[in-house]
């Protein structure tokens, strides 16, 4: 007896070989008396029930394949995510990095302002001072002149 699947109807069924004709002609009258008393019919069930489980037992075998492939998918994509986690946090990392360097860079930008406004501050005054210099040094040679035109004219 061989037990064969049929791909396209997706159902078990039954090979038997008779290995002589004797055989068939004595199994024929014995099928005879045997469906007198329903022997026939239980051997008829008996083979559609082993059909039934040899075809359940190949379902639970692809089954079993399958969990266990989705398994093994499950698995990498668990991988996959645990590595892209880990990057996505050294990014993370190098981001709260760059933040902290350019807050630095900013507060380095405003002390540099801040000389920048001191420095502006200072040479304006500076600026203020000696443009006073300048009108004392003016008036100074103004009067200078005066006393020199006045004695010339005193002489004269």
């Amino acid at each position: 007896m061989f037990d064969k699947f049929r791909e396209g109807e997706g159902e078990m069924v039954e090979e038997r070989i008779e290995e002589n004709a004797g055989e068939s002609v004595e199994s024929t009258s014995t099928a005879e008396s045997g469906s007198e008393i329903g022997i026939g019919e239980l051997i008829g069930k008996r083979a559609k029930l082993e059909e039934a489980i040899d075809y359940v037992g190949l379902m639970i075998k692809n089954l079993k394949d399958k969990r266990t492939s989705l398994e093994k998918d499950i698995e990498e994509e668990s991988v996959d995510i645990k590595n892209l986690k880990e990057k996505l946090q050294k990014v993370s990392e190098y981001i709260e990095e760059e933040n902290r360097g350019i807050k630095e860079l900013a507060i380095k930008r405003q002390r540099v302002e801040n000389e920048a406004d001191q420095v502006g501050t200072i040479i304006n005054t500076l600026r203020d001072r000696l443009s006073g210099i300048d009108r004392i040094i003016g008036d100074e040679g103004d009067r200078v002149k005066k006393i020199k035109e006045s004695r010339e004219q005193l002489d004269d």
